[in-house]
């Protein structure tokens, strides 16, 4: 299965205090230091001007169990999103009956107490009153990038009436790290509490994960958990021509049966290729930007790839928590694919967090070989390249 790291998560206990290393609180998400290049503070005390940048390779995150699920919410570029910010296309009448389907979704699910849906109460408004709940106890937007999914999926998440701590939000892989980290049947446990599971940007890129996610969500749905997920590919599709295998086919359809499809047609803006990478800078342009930039962080490519093999993908977000611009040097295609999936994690943890990227080296559209970019793993590489291309734009204005 895609978990991409080659150790365990270092995860504390309930018990052990996130402060337990030395100084402010900001040191909850590890001791930053040198790499044996360069040492600093820790981010969120800043690296002000003149102050050598921290060091990314040098941050050991630890997190609380509890954090990891409690960070499960939607990314702070999704914060403010509500239905009536989502602005649907006069031609597409598919946005209007998305936003109609999803907030009567949204208030079927009760009222927050933590009592889960009766066999009286209907999950879609055209659905008959008399009728019980025996059909999909989720719903999957289907459509193409750039039509507002995970618009729509975090105004869901805002909009279900219950406590922040009882309702999740994360992607494919997060929820996937999420096991990876503290175990199937703990995760079974923590998250069957939940009036509501959000999954955003559903990948089955092998068969590992396929019967990891299909085995917890039927746990869950047992449990009473309402469930919603965006993807390009419908339920039934996914894997279509890339697994013959019996065994792969026969958990997609019963990874299908937990949601009703509900597609979202519009202009698939993002398939018109993707933008240019902007050129990288120098060695000593990136260096003087980091030393020059509050809260920058500093690392060599290589030696970031190295480190990242040691932290679990389900710590990177605590890893760059605080940082305000991630500068790199010597950056070079990436050796192979383990290395090339951590790197993916990593950059939806940046682009997530609105983090600004100044590099040298290589372009980020030279990141992956092409082999890599024609494998089963090409829509991770090609969003991790798009990303990365957009942060380094912003970074920009670090130079």
């Amino acid at each position: 299965m895609t978990i991409v790291s080659t150790t365990e998560a270092r995860i504390s206990t309930p018990g052990s205090a996130p402060g337990s290393h030395p100084g402010s609180p900001a040191h909850r998400d590890g001791q930053a230091g040198g790499d044996g290049r360069e040492s600093g503070s820790g981010p969120e005390s800043g690296s002000g001007r003149g102050e050598a940048p921290v060091a990314l390779s040098a941050r050991e995150p630890l997190v609380p169990a509890e954090r990891l699920v409690a960070e499960m919410v939607p990314p702070p570029r999704f914060d403010g999103v509500r239905f009536d910010t989502y602005l649907p296309d006069p031609q597409q009448p598919s946005q209007t009956e998305a936003v109609r389907v999803l907030s009567a979704f949204a208030e079927s699910l009760g009222d927050g107490t933590g009592a889960a849906p009766t066999g009286r109460k209907r999950w879609f408004r055209r659905a008959p009153k008399a009728a019980a709940p025996s059909g999909p106890r989720g719903v999957y937007l289907d459509g193409g990038y750039g039509v507002g999914k995970t618009h729509l999926l975090a105004s869901l998440w805002h909009a279900a009436p219950a406590a922040p701590e009882r309702k999740a939000f994360g992607t494919f892989v997060e929820l996937t790290n999420l096991v990876g980290a503290l175990g199937f049947q703990q995760t079974v446990r923590t998250l069957s509490g939940h009036q509501l599971l959000c999954i955003d940007e559903f990948e089955l890129d092998d068969p590992g994960d396929t019967v990891l996610v299909s085995s917890l969500l039927a746990r869950l749905v047992e449990h009473g958990v309402a469930l919603a997920a965006t993807s390009n590919t419908l339920p039934g599709k996914l894997g279509e021509g890339r697994f013959a295998a019996a065994d792969f086919l026969r958990e997609i359809q019963g990874l299908s049966a937990h949601f009703r499809p509900l597609r979202i047609d519009g202009e698939d803006y993002r398939h018109r290729g993707l933008p240019e990478a902007p050129q990288p800078y120098t060695d000593e342009e990136v260096k003087a930007a980091a030393r020059r930039t509050p809260g920058a962080s500093l690392d060599g490519f290589p030696t970031l790839l190295g480190h990242l093999s040691t932290v679990h993908p389900s710590r990177y977000g605590a890893l760059v928590e605080g940082v305000g611009a991630v500068c790199l040097t010597d950056v070079t295609p990436v050796p192979d694919q383990s290395t090339a999936l951590r790197l993916v994690v990593l950059a939806d943890r940046l682009y997530d967090r609105e983090v600004p990227v100044l590099a040298s080296g290589v372009p980020f559209d030279r990141l992956f070989s092409e082999e890599m970019l024609r494998g089963g793993y090409r829509k991770k590489y090609f969003r991790a390249i798009s990303r990365l291309t957009a942060l380094a734009r912003d970074g920009r204005q670090l130079v």
